[in-house]
């Protein structure tokens, strides 16, 4: 069985290796799902490691309903990953409906090739996930990512075999989300050829902050967070008549 873990840091893919991990995919900030990681960590951990490095290609939190600079902005990232010596891609774009987004996925994976490619979580929010899993063999994508549409790949069991068995080996169905070292076992022995995991641990390093840099508000998939302009005009000329 291939185990894949997702590592958030140059120290997470150096454990990822060293633990005996046969890929990784690198990403910053767990704690939102992911998003795109800088050109020098990818760069970095690419030089040092000699297992696969997949890179997550997601340009923001929140939704996987994206702007056409958005979605130029992962185009660039991909041939990025490609001139670095990446080995995958692992990405995706939804309608507003979350549908897949047949088209723009088609292009990220056209743009990625021939690198592989793994549709992300945002399988999860399809609302018809056989319809979805028909759609991505047909693209050829390699591999979709999901915890069966639950907060755990052991919750979601029952979908994720479902899943595998409508594909038929013409896609991989990787679970990931929630799998550790008591459940593991369970996608093994479901037939399972490949898992997805983080193996995080939470380390003190400091004590509460007296001044913190999260914010509760903006934990939240179902908004988007971006600079109004109406609100920075008004700013500015409160400044600008001092």
């Amino acid at each position: 069985m291939t185990v894949e873990v997702c590592a958030n840091s140059f120290e997470s893919a150096i454990n990822a290796e060293k633990a005996g991990a046969h890929r990784i995919e690198l990403f910053s900030e767990l704690a939102v799902g992911g998003i795109t990681p800088s050109f020098g960590l990818i760069k970095k951990v690419v030089e040092k490691l000699s297992i696969p490095v997949f890179v997550l290609i997601r340009p923001r939190s929140g939704n996987f309903t994206y702007s056409e600079e958005d979605f130029e902005i992962m185009k660039q990232d991909i041939q990025l990953c490609k001139d670095l010596g990446c080995a995958g891609i692992v990405s995706g774009v939804l309608n507003e409906d979350n549908t897949i987004d047949i088209d723009r996925t088609k292009e990220l994976f056209q743009l990625s090739y021939p690198l592989q490619f793994t549709f992300h979580r945002a399988f999860d929010w399809v609302p018809n996930p056989n319809e979805a899993l028909e759609q991505l063999i047909k693209l050829k994508v390699n591999r979709v990512l999901t915890s069966g549409q639950k907060g755990s790949s052991q919750k979601g069991i029952t979908l994720l075999t479902e899943l595998k068995e409508r594909a038929k080996n013409k896609i991989i169905i990787l679970p990931g989300g929630g799998i550790n070292v008591n459940n593991a076992i369970l996608f093994k022995d479901a037939g399972f050829s490949e898992i997805h995991l983080s193996a995080s641990k939470i380390e003190i390093v400091n004590k509460l902050p007296a001044v913190s840099m999260n914010s509760s508000k903006l934990f939240d998939e179902t908004i988007k967070t971006y600079s109004d302009i109406t609100i920075m005009k008004k700013i500015i000329d409160v400044i600008k008549a001092k």
